[in-house]
């Protein structure tokens, strides 16, 4: 059995109404569980003979497939799930038409030594799947991190040598000209004067969560355009992929590994794809 998989929701926006996230009434992970669970459909199930064409195997299904049968171990000796698509992947209009913006949450539990590693991967796999190069926005989230308008304790060194080992990998990232600009998340005053110091690309966005009526600090505001950063707000999970959830989904829902395996979730990527010239959303997964 392979050690690694890669688990894909495909394009979210071609999905049903029934996958997308209302953000006032559902946590961020609804929709990737949902999506992911949706797209694990299409690809396990046959359609029946007499299907109507514009059927999918989601709303009609027919057989279910074996595991083997709608995934596949790639020659890196990863398991993709569902089997990439023979289907052409990529963005239907030239690249500078679009804002390619990323998230990578990196997972709690996880070794930050493996950071590295990950964020590259994470990178890749998002320029394969929209058929780019380069991404415009790649935002990491940090475990265990959340944004508090009242915290201002200072981070431990051990910390803060974490945050610029990893930022490293992104202006690396940023040198190659894979990633044009670098964001954080919940960063607040405190943390960004720890960590900017030590930072040769400085960040051009600071994305938190806003519980408070969306009343951000004005010591943030006034530091953040000081310095030219954008702070924008979001409404993520801080765990956007319990182990709980997860086995859930692919050894209970899909049986694609023993009852006793150990799943280990190692980080989550988002992204999305926007027409700049209309602002609508063409891909996202």
């Amino acid at each position: 059995m392979p050690s690694r998989c890669i688990l894909s929701t495909g394009n979210v926006t071609t999905a049903g109404a029934e996958v997308i996230r209302k953000p006032t009434l559902e946590k961020s992970n609804t929709e990737l569980v949902n999506s992911l669970r949706e797209n694990f459909k299409a690809a396990s199930y046959t359609l029946p003979p007499s299907a109507n064409p514009n059927t999918t195997a989601t709303s009609n299904p027919g057989k279910r497939l074996a595991p083997e049968e709608w995934t596949k171990v790639g020659p890196d000796g990863v398991l993709y799930v569902p089997a990439e698509s023979s289907e052409p992947h990529g963005l239907a209009e030239d690249r500078e038409e679009y804002e390619v913006t990323v998230k990578l949450f990196y997972l709690p539990g996880v070794p930050p030594s493996s950071r590295c590693t990950h964020t590259e991967e994470a990178v890749r796999l998002v320029c394969k799947e929209l058929g780019i190069s380069s991404l415009n926005l790649l935002i990491v989230s940090f475990p265990n991190i959340s944004f508090d308008a009242e915290d201002e304790d200072i981070s431990s060194e051990e910390d803060v040598n974490e945050w610029v080992r990893t930022y490293r990998t992104l202006e690396s990232l940023h040198s190659a000209k894979k990633i044009s600009r670098i964001g954080l998340a919940e960063f607040g005053t405190t943390r960004l004067s720890q960590l900017l110091p030590q930072t040769n690309v400085k960040p051009s966005v600071d994305q938190i969560n806003v519980r408070d009526c969306c009343v951000v600090p004005k010591p943030l505001i006034l530091y953040a355009k000081e310095r030219g950063i954008e702070l924008l707000t979001h409404n993520d999970c801080t765990d956007i992929l319990p182990v709980e959830t997860l086995r859930q989904l692919v050894v209970d829902e899909f049986g694609l590994f023993r009852t006793d395996t150990k799943l280990v979730p190692q980080w989550v990527v988002k992204y999305t794809a926007v027409i700049r010239s209309r602002g609508v959303v063409e891909n996202k997964g």
